[in-house]
């Protein structure tokens, strides 16, 4: 026994490993994209090789993409202060310690596994809650009720590991018991899942692709009232491009030319 926290995670769950990992890392840097010493902390204390993600493009990306979530939470906590933020598939994501505004409502859901790991790190208090369910099922609607809208769905790498069938029930939830939320969440297109053995960090590991998206706004003819707001390559929202070193923004043109950084897009939709 090494003292450290054990991982037994189910193979999807066990990708909330590499942001985590991702923004430690980040954090280490003399000059980071993000700020995350509770990462630092929790990588130190769990026992796992994290070293297998090392010399992979897909840190760097995991933070990147982070970033663009955090701007569209922000930006709903700016507007409506008081507000819940209903975080799905929470893994060890550290979003509500880098965006709370001390008003603000927060829910975390995820499957049980990865709910048992989070709560060896985290607790609940009078504006947070941590529940332990599936987002396709409906379990979860009573307690994210218990908190005061009006309401922000986000689903950072998540979807992308559902079936198509399942991440429509997942949206339509969203859709049917929360009318007027917002729901941000990423896809992935075509190329991706034919070219999963390219990919850094994913392909050492068994999590399944089995869900292709090529355009964000087919996720509108889902439901009826389902809008497309906004989308984004990773790194590549103009209010987030400009803050970036002058290394990336020099780079980041020649990045979106890849095939798979145009087949995964970052969006928010009104539902």
């Amino acid at each position: 026994m090494n003292g450290r926290t054990p991982v037994e995670l189910g193979p999807a769950q066990e990708t909330l490993l590499i942001p985590l990992y991702g923004r430690a890392m980040e954090t280490r840097k003399r000059k980071p994209l993000v700020r995350d010493p509770r990462a630092v902390e929790m990588v130190a204390s769990i026992d796992y090789d994290f070293a297998r993600f090392d010399e992979s493009g897909s840190l760097r990306g995991s933070v990147l993409r982070g970033l663009v979530f955090d701007h569209w939470v922000r930006e709903f906590l700016t507007e409506q202060p008081n507000g819940t933020v209903v975080e799905i598939g929470a893994g060890l994501n550290t979003r509500f310690e880098r965006l709370d505004n001390g008003t603000c409502h927060w829910v975390d859901l995820d499957l049980p596994d990865s709910m048992a790991l989070r709560r060896r790190f985290f607790a609940e208090t009078d504006r947070r809650s941590m529940v332990a369910g599936s987002v396709v099922d409906p379990d979860w609607v009573a307690a994210v009720r218990q908190h005061p809208g009006p309401y922000f769905f986000v689903a950072e790498a998540v979807l992308i590991y559902l079936s198509e069938p399942d991440a429509r029930t997942a949206v339509g939830h969203v859709r049917t018991t929360f009318p007027g939320s917002r729901f941000a969440f990423d896809t992935w297109g075509q190329w991706i899942i034919d070219n999963r053995h390219r990919h850094g960090a994913l392909k050492k590991m068994s999590a399944k692709l089995v869900w292709a998206c090529d355009d964000p706004r087919d996720i509108e003819s889902w439901h009826p009232g389902i809008r497309l707001l906004d989308t984004s390559a990773v790194g590549g929202h103009p209010e987030l491009r400009r803050h970036l070193p002058l290394l990336y923004r020099v780079l980041m043109p020649l990045v979106h030319a890849l095939p798979q950084s145009r087949s995964y897009r970052l969006n928010l939709y009104q539902v």
